[in-house]
């Protein structure tokens, strides 16, 4: 049976391009970044190279970007980096993990921003929280479950004239849609490579030159002093090959998944009844996200897994978890429909074949599931 991938927004597979220039520096460089020997500089060659293709892709320096080992590392950093004792902070009640859980450490006060039934925030909401030992605001630039963008440059100027950091996760969004942090006007930007077809296990985080950032890791002068330890030069490699494959493509592709998005909405809206769309516009292409009743999301995703297709029930950092998902839970879903969604995450693997074949696998499914779901049928 062949199997189709529709979970992009949980982790991408690493592209051809990615692979052929990956495998070499596996095999061939062996030096740490950090020597001074042939070795060692020709590692540190391949790094600083890596650092000015994420650069480009993100509109800043080379050297306002820090290594790390991922999305969730980023954040934390980012956080941790510009906070101190007695500070406020503001974010929003959809954020990702990353930056939620965070939040509960810090021992601060935060102001948790709530999102419309788009899934959009407010700037003037984020205004209105502000105060005067507010040092930081923290806003995801795309949401992981329903793919909406949040208007971080309008957010970002707020911020600046009230003298507040302003970070932003961009882990969903870079590549994904044209991100530039400088014409954004954020200090803190935080992207993860297995997001953009890169291998699991490193990151970047945007640091706007001039800004102090106290570190998490300890140990060696490694990435200006921001993070501690050898750099996973391989990791780097392969994030700067995907960065600059996006940099290039990234629009076009964008465009093509919008139209496989519509595709597979409207085929699964026509086909299947009482389905309908969490989250509005402005949303990220390959994603869409849509609230099945009747049906347990959970039991969704393992029917369409042994019908060979791979999708999500929300964030794959919160897979298991008995609650249902804040995000929707925050747009003003009830528990039941929220714990009845499915997220469908496209990207450069599926083709119009694989959401025809999706759609009728959807539509075979929930006809199944409800003859089993007393409630459903008692509803209709």
């Amino acid at each position: 049976m062949n199997r189709f991938y529709f979970d992009h927004n949980a982790s991408t597979p690493v592209s051809q391009e990615v692979l052929e220039v990956l495998v070499p520096v596996l095999l061939e460089v062996h030096g740490n970044a950090s020597s001074i020997h042939q070795d060692g500089q020709i590692a540190r060659h391949r790094l600083e190279s890596a650092r000015r293709q994420v650069g480009d892709l993100l509109g800043c320096q080379a050297k306002e970007l820090v290594f790390v080992s991922g999305g969730t590392e980023a954040d934390n950093l980012a956080i941790f980096g510009a906070i101190g004792d007695g500070c406020h902070l503001i974010t929003t009640a959809i954020e990702h993990p990353a930056v939620l859980n965070v939040c509960a450490q810090l021992g601060i006060e935060v102001t948790y921003v709530r999102v419309g039934s788009g899934g959009v925030v407010d700037p003037d909401d984020i205004r209105r929280a502000i105060r005067p030992t507010t040092r930081l605001i923290s806003v995801m630039h795309v949401n992981n479950e329903i793919g909406t963008i949040q208007p971080i440059a309008e957010i970002a100027k707020i911020a600046k004239e009230a003298g507040i950091l302003m970070h932003s996760d961009g882990v969903q969004a870079a590549g994904r849609i044209p991100v530039n942090v400088t014409a954004l006007g954020v200090d803190l930007y935080s992207v993860s490579g297995h997001k953009m077809y890169a291998p699991k296990g490193v990151g970047a985080l945007y640091v706007r030159k001039g800004l102090k950032l106290n570190p998490l890791l300890y140990g060696g002068r490694h990435e200006q002093q921001r993070r501690a330890g050898t750099e996973n030069v391989p990791g780097a490699v392969a994030m700067g090959a995907a960065a600059s494959w996006l940099a290039e493509h990234g629009e076009s592709e964008a465009i093509r998944l919008a139209g496989l998005r519509d595709r597979l909405e409207q085929g699964i809206l026509e086909r299947v009844p009482s389905v309908s769309v969490n989250g509005g516009a402005p949303r990220i292409s390959g994603t869409t996200n849509l609230c099945c009743e009747g049906i347990e999301g959970e039991s969704m995703v393992i029917a369409l897994d042994l019908r060979g297709f791979a999708v999500s029930s929300g964030s794959a950092c919160s897979s298991g978890a008995v609650e249902p998902s804040h995000v929707l839970m925050a747009i003003g879903l009830t528990r039941d429909r929220a714990k009845s969604s499915l997220r469908f995450s496209l990207g450069r693997t599926n083709t119009e074949e694989q959401v025809d074949a999706l759609i009728d696998a959807v539509a075979a499914s929930a006809t199944h599931l409800r003859k089993l779901s007393p409630e459903y049928v008692a509803h209709v």
